[in-house]
């Protein structure tokens, strides 16, 4: 199968550079690397221009498609009518050698998949314990695997207010849990939402949906928004053996204000993604949990060392969250 591979960065020269190094190592070689760069300099650029890769194209592009979410419809437009399969990865992920070949595989398994995901394997804490395991309240366990449960998933279940979906898929008052929860075992789980940094689609998804430019810059939550929207016209898959390394570089993410007020508020727009007209119970457990997460935010001024970090989230989650009875996202 022919496929493409899309990177989409901001101000990362030097991740944008390994992670090209670790595609060189794969058993299979990607027909195109097209490098959607919205950087505000030329280091990138004069980067690859020093490190000279096979396939790759590089774009640096305007302010008018600067943007997570822009930058990749402008990389899909780039690629060439015979590409089968698109793949999207962060500027700051690391492949194992067989990563691609694992996607590929999952495709030709599953003829009826529109996008299949990789796994994250260096942000997992799972431990095998079998089939008949009764987990603690303080545990999360799923398909024979357990790993302690954060401190805000705990009080979640004491509180009712759990996600009653398995992980990869958003329940109606969404606040799921991400496809990070899914055991390191090999197996290809189907779910309804991918990351979008380690995922990848035919390009056919593409002649009929699009990244919503309404996820600005960093474009948290992108990924949940358009992967939702593809698992309502066909099949997604998770495979844990096309595995990789993120390492969350923390050049170019927006302020921890703005960054509270993006959780609430493309929160609110992924939920409604996938429950458009959401019952009372659902609209009101979606408040409960959110207004939650904020006050743990807060409380984290006490108890972190990230005093400063854990307020101004805080008061974005806050803000945000009134933000939504004036002007919801459209």
């Amino acid at each position: 199968m022919k496929f493409a591979l899309i990177i989409c960065t901001y101000m990362r020269p030097k991740p944008v550079l390994q992670l090209l190094q670790s595609v060189v190592g794969q058993t299979v070689y990607p027909e195109e690397i097209i490098i959607v760069d919205g950087s505000l300099n030329q280091d990138t650029k004069t980067v690859l221009n020093q490190n000279p890769f096979k396939n790759l194209h590089y774009y640096l592009v305007s302010p008018e498609h600067r943007g997570l979410t822009k930058q990749r419809n402008y990389g899909v437009a780039k690629v060439s009518d015979a590409i089968e399969i698109v793949f999207f990865l962060d500027d700051d992920t690391v492949l194992e050698k067989d990563y691609f070949e694992q996607i590929l595989k999952t495709y030709n398994d599953n003829p009826q998949a529109l996008g299949v995901g990789g796994y994250i394997c260096n942000e997992n804490k799972f431990q095998f314990v079998g089939p008949n395991y009764r987990p603690t309240i303080q545990e999360f366990y799923f398909d024979g695997w357990k790993q302690k449960d954060g401190s805000r998933f705990i009080l979640r279940k004491k509180l009712g207010l759990d996600s009653d979906c398995p992980p990869g898929y958003s329940s109606l008052y969404s606040h799921g849990r991400s496809v990070g929860f899914l055991p390191p075992n090999g197996k290809t789980y189907e779910v309804e939402m991918l990351m979008g940094g380690v995922s990848s689609f035919r390009k056919k998804v593409f002649d009929t949906l699009h990244f919503s430019t309404y996820f600005e810059g960093y474009g948290l939550y992108e990924d949940a928004d358009f992967t939702l929207r593809v698992a309502k016209t066909g099949k997604l898959y998770l495979n844990t053996a096309a595995t990789l390394y993120h390492y969350h570089d923390t050049e170019g993410r927006p302020n921890k204000y703005q960054y509270g007020k993006m959780v609430v508020r493309n929160g609110w727009y992924v939920w409604r993604t996938k429950n458009p007209r959401p019952a009372l119970i659902h609209r009101l457990k979606w408040h409960a949990i959110t207004l939650l997460l904020t006050g743990i935010r807060y409380g984290n001024v006490l108890t972190t060392n990230n005093k400063k970090e854990a307020l101004t989230e805080a008061l974005g989650r806050t803000m945000g969250w009134w933000s939504l009875w004036i002007n919801k996202p459209k």
